[in-house]
């Protein structure tokens, strides 16, 4: 039973729970080393130990434990911000995919990616919670003893800082995403639009080629979001952080963290997606 297959007889709020369940449990198992891969993002040193810019100059040398805890910073945000997309994420794109399916005759592959480039987009009515999820990861003195309603109120639009980057990073990643993983089941000889049929380990595959695929694609985009959403008071624009990135650091700064990034998207949407159509299936059989 997948997210844009054979689920019409599955109700929105099944698919929506399915979602935030999953949300939820990937956000706990995953969130360190997503913050690790957005420190990395954002350092611009050369000359520096991947230890302190994991863990800051602070908890680099800390006990161990000191230093997973230090890996959960802002989960406030995080969890409005995860749970929400996930919840919007899965619980959207097969409604997405049936309408593209009756009006346009396509194929199935193209559909599923068209569907999830369509969600991307709408995405970024999040961004504010993504916004501050960042900060609170690579720049926590920025939000250190606020809560989120104040800063909601005091920066207003300014959470949205970097819209335009964020919906080309999110496109063509969640094309690459729902399309990736639809090309590998057709690979397999499965139906692309229905991973109901398809065996955990097959599910597994698609889903690592799809998320591989999506963060890839995105990777540059990604890296000029992220670091616009540092320090939402910078009059920086997208464009000029492009150019000192070339000119500072090189292309393959438009790369950072991919290598985190990658081993960690494969499971992680691996995860997610299971959790989310198990509760499905469970659902469609109550």
């Amino acid at each position: 039973m997948g997210f844009g297959g054979n689920n019409k007889n599955v109700p929105l709020h099944s698919k929506i729970t399915a979602g935030a369940v999953s949300g939820v449990m990937e956000l706990c198992c995953f969130h360190p080393v997503d913050t690790i891969a957005k420190r990395l993002m954002t350092n611009r040193a050369t000359a520096i130990s991947l230890n302190t810019v994991a863990f800051g100059a602070t908890y680099a040398e800390a006990p161990l434990m000191t230093k997973w805890m230090s890996l959960y910073p802002g989960f406030q945000f995080a969890t409005a911000y995860k749970v929400l997309q996930r919840t919007y994420k899965f619980g959207m794109q097969p409604v997405a995919y049936e309408y593209l399916r009756k009006k346009f005759d396509q194929p199935k592959v193209i559909t599923q990616a068209c569907a999830g480039a369509m969600v991307g987009a709408g995405e970024v009515i999040l961004l504010p919670f993504d916004v501050l999820k960042i900060r609170s990861q690579t720049n926590p003195e920025s939000v250190k003893g606020k809560g989120m309603l104040s800063i909601l109120a005091s920066e207003n639009f300014r959470l949205y800082r970097g819209w335009n980057w964020t919906i080309a990073r999110n496109v063509p990643g969640s094309f690459a995403l729902f399309g990736g993983n639809s090309l590998a089941k057709s690979m397999l000889g499965l139906d692309p639009s229905m991973s109901g049929q398809a065996s955990l380990a097959q599910n597994a595959f698609a889903s690592v080629f799809g998320a591989t695929c999506s963060i890839t694609v995105a990777a540059p985009m990604d890296v000029i979001k992220t670091r616009l959403q540092q320090n939402s008071l910078s009059n920086v624009s997208g464009w000029r952080l492009v150019a000192d990135l070339v000119r500072e650091e090189g292309f393959s700064a438009f790369f950072k963290g991919l290598g985190p990034k990658i081993l960690v998207v494969g499971p992680k949407l691996v995860f997610s997606m299971t959790i989310a159509q198990s509760v499905l299936a469970y659902f469609a059989r109550n």
